[in-house]
């Protein structure tokens, strides 16, 4: 209710989140860390936004886990495999980090130097298992007004 208070700006995603905060059009984007970080990559230093972690640990600083997986009903899961094999690779993760601004998934491969480290992130007491009501986000974001 208190972000509808400040009749948000809506964005198609987050790339022009960013480059709104950057320009002043906004204070805040609520963006994944990585897209702060092609602009940084693209545009040096002087880029004029900076990624922020809550140093409350409140839900603002949550990490998103991506996941894989093969589908019992799937055809080709042999070369799904492959696929899954590949992208837990240290050449593939090195990528992820390295290019995409990621944390990798693997020990051997370090996170970009540029990124926050994982154990500084103050992280919210959230169980990830608690956020997997999705009709009841949509719910509290129609009553709230933030979605149609």
């Amino acid at each position: 209710i208190e972000i509808q208070a400040n009749e948000p700006k809506v964005y198609p995603n987050n790339t022009p989140q960013v480059a709104a905060v950057a320009a002043e059009e906004i204070e805040v984007g609520f963006v994944n860390h990585y897209y702060l970080h092609r602009f940084l990559a693209t545009e040096g230093e002087g880029f004029a936004a900076r990624n922020y972690h809550p140093r409350s640990g409140g839900p603002g600083s949550l990490i998103l886990v991506s996941g894989v997986g093969i589908l019992e009903a799937g055809t080709n899961k042999e070369n799904s495999q492959k696929f899954i094999d590949f992208i837990l690779s240290p050449v593939a993760q090195q990528y992820f980090a390295n290019q995409t601004f990621e944390y990798p998934l693997i020990e051997a491969v370090k996170a970009n130097q540029i990124l926050m480290p994982l154990a500084e992130i103050k992280k919210p007491d959230i169980a990830l298992k608690d956020l997997a009501d999705l009709d009841g986000t949509v719910k509290l974001l129609r009553e709230t007004g933030l979605l149609p």
